[in-house]
């Protein structure tokens, strides 16, 4: 039993060798030195910094299967005449900001993202990465004490 396991271990071990690339030598035979392997250069691209903090966008009024998004964070601007949004998305053209829509009332204003992916998207491979975006959208009047509420969740 046991040399049968031996000899099953020998050829296993054998077998699970690399395959030669087509044009090149196998494995060296008894007796035969190995030939060193061939540098093969490997171009790395270059370093690329993240952008520090969110990237700013503007509404395209175009994209295509357009849907609510959430937003994660509201600040008033600009004397509170302006609502600095922030959320998270993907990656242009396959998911951009298609328009903000802003409803005031006398005690809250609800603003509602709209995303989709741009015409330009036909034929577009895109990663599948988060990343964080921003825009800032004016108020007909100051938030003052109105309660800000995010349309896609309500």
């Amino acid at each position: 039993m046991k040399a049968t396991l031996l000899a099953g271990s020998v050829v296993l071990a054998m077998g699970c060798g690399t395959t030669t690339p087509a044009g090149q030598a196998g494995p060296p035979s008894r007796g035969q030195a190995a030939s060193p392997a061939p540098h093969i250069p490997v171009s790395v691209p270059a370093a690329t910094t993240p952008p520090k903090g969110p990237q700013p966008v503007k509404p395209t009024g175009d994209a295509v299967n357009v849907r609510k998004v959430p937003w994660q964070t509201a600040r008033a601007v600009n004397k509170s005449r302006m609502i600095r949004l922030v959320w998270s998305s993907g990656v242009e053209p396959c998911t951009v900001l298609d328009r903000v829509k802003v409803k005031e009332t006398a005690k809250t204003v609800t603003v509602t993202l709209y995303e989709g992916a741009s015409p330009k998207a036909k034929n577009v491979a895109c990663i599948m990465i988060a990343i964080e975006k921003t825009t800032t959208v004016k108020l007909k009047a100051p938030l003052g004490k109105r309660k800000l509420v995010d349309g896609a969740k309500h």
